[in-house]
């Protein structure tokens, strides 16, 4: 996992890669959104709903502990050996919606990431031990906050660009 100097690096990285990975879906007529291909794993509408839910997730853990309020990783309903349960309630949850509103979603889970980012000292962004949520949801690894940002954003960005890519060339 790549390392980063400061947050304005952090923000740098993960809005290029946002960036890309939401312009693949701009030629993605709204009638597909829903069509599956046997090569892809996901349709666009499960792709976008996936990235919704993650985003909204790390959110939520950060507004949670704010707020004095108990976090629960990754979710109140799942634990982590239940991600696929998890991934399955994003779909039901999130994938229903339209291609824009999914896209607006993320753009604004985006934009309040940044704001979190923003919002947060260097220490508490990339020192061990500055968030409980990030203590609890990990139970052997020690990870700052600035990892679960990462892996949320930038690493699935990248992988699931290369999917959504992948669906356009066989569906499109």
């Amino acid at each position: 996992m790549r390392t980063y100097n400061n947050k304005e690096e952090l923000k740098a990285e993960i809005n290029k890669a946002f960036e890309k990975y939401i312009s693949e879906f701009d030629d993605i007529p709204e009638a597909l959104k829903d069509k599956r291909v046997e090569e892809v794993d996901r349709t666009p509408a499960e792709n976008l709903a996936y990235q919704v839910g993650w985003t909204t997730l790390v959110l939520k853990w950060e507004t949670d502990e704010r707020n004095g309020l108990p976090v629960k990783t990754p979710s109140e309903d799942f634990k982590w050996n239940q991600l696929g349960g998890l991934y399955q309630w994003f779909t039901d949850t999130y994938a229903p919606l339209s291609l824009q509103e999914l896209k607006a979603r993320l753009k604004e889970n985006m934009d309040r990431l940044n704001a979190m980012i923003d919002a947060m000292s260097e220490e508490e962004l990339f020192q061990p031990h500055k968030r409980k949520w990030a203590d609890d949801a990990t139970k052997t690894a020690v990870w700052e906050v600035y990892k679960f940002i990462h892996v949320n954003t930038v690493a699935p960005f990248g992988t699931f660009r290369t999917k959504i890519r992948k669906w356009k060339k066989l569906a499109l």
